[in-house]
């Protein structure tokens, strides 16, 4: 892999609640080189949402990064003061929201919404900042950009306001985006023309890319490599065909076990048994224990550390055959 254009290690965010201390990210680690995309894969509160806002440095009280570093070619995000963060977040490093309208604001036009964009960070004129919002548009397929930019954002269909938000993150080519869930909401055939667009974006410019989803079908099809998250860690990571096509960790393994299409016509569909704990309340050992039909005893006394197996990582006493005769 190319040297990494972001580099996250031993990233812990927690929120400090009147009900306790709520691990939301507990020692996350990844790099993403550049042009790379990572699918990063989950159940909802997994974890997988804070991860990404805690690398943009959008964590409010009650939460707060308590340990770990967030290096931007090499820069400890960590270490900034919010003025500073202000400038690097929308020009280095932008986000994707699932929904477009926590981009864009309903009242104001197209074009005000991009040219501020642009004058926030670039020292050009009006002129040239609208001619850089254009070609933002053209460049996410939307048709006649130049008439299109001065329309509000009612006056489009979700999967263009989509697009608008994704040509947001794209004025200043940043360095890194994270897409938070951004094709949830939009049918099927419009997810398809953005996730092939944006896979076309990221090659052609250099933008590595932290895709978070619930979906498999999308990391398998857009993704170079991916990370698993449960209970605030990364149980297992890897390029997408070596963990999606010979899955390791149990946890990995019934998230691809309960895709729909992978059971019989009028068969039960499988699911991963119980809940996903308490992120205030985890218990010892390894989280994924109580619903873990391998669990052995180790699993449940001590919490496995994330080791290589094969082309993958996973943390995973069975899988690692650190279990002995338990």
């Amino acid at each position: 892999m190319d040297a990494p254009v972001l580099n996250v290690e031993g990233l812990k965010t927690h929120f400090f609640t009147r009900a306790g201390v709520v691990k939301s990210v507990d020692g996350v680690s990844l790099q993403l080189a550049p042009g790379e995309i990572l699918g990063l894969v989950g159940e909802s509160g997994s974890g997988k949402s804070v991860t990404g806002f805690s690398i943009l440095g959008l964590i409010d009280p009650p939460g707060r990064i308590v340990e770990g570093t967030v290096r931007l070619e090499g820069r400890d995000l960590t270490t900034l003061d919010d003025k500073a963060m202000s400038r690097v977040r929308g020009k280095d490093l932008a986000m994707i929201f699932q929904d477009p309208m926590m981009t864009l604001n309903p009242v104001l036009k197209i074009s005000t919404q991009l040219i501020e964009t642009v004058l926030a960070h670039a020292p050009v004129s009006k002129a040239e900042a609208r001619q850089r919002a254009i070609a933002a548009l053209a460049m996410v397929g939307i048709p006649s950009p130049e008439e299109r930019i001065d329309a509000y954002p009612h006056q489009f269909s979700g999967g263009m306001r989509q697009r608008v938000a994704i040509a947001t993150a794209l004025l200043h080519r940043p360095k890194v985006i994270i897409a938070d869930e951004p094709t949830t909401a939009l049918d099927v055939t419009i997810q398809s023309q953005i996730l092939a667009k944006m896979q076309e974006l990221c090659r052609e410019i250099g933008t590595a890319m932290i895709w978070i989803t619930h979906d498999l079908s999308v990391v398998a099809g857009l993704a170079d490599r991916v990370a698993v998250m449960y209970a605030g860690r990364i149980v297992e990571t890897g390029p997408v065909g070596a963990v999606l096509d010979f899955p390791h960790h149990p946890y990995t393994q019934g998230l691809i076990g309960s895709v729909p299409s992978h059971a019989e016509p009028g068969a039960r569909l499988a699911q991963i048994p119980g809940a996903t704990p308490s992120l205030s309340a985890l218990p010892d050992g390894c989280a994924f224990a109580p619903r873990c039909a391998k669990a052995i005893g180790l699993c449940r006394r001590e919490a496995p550390q994330i080791e290589p197996l094969g082309m993958a990582s996973v943390a995973c006493h069975v899988a690692q055959g650190t279990g002995g005769l338990e």
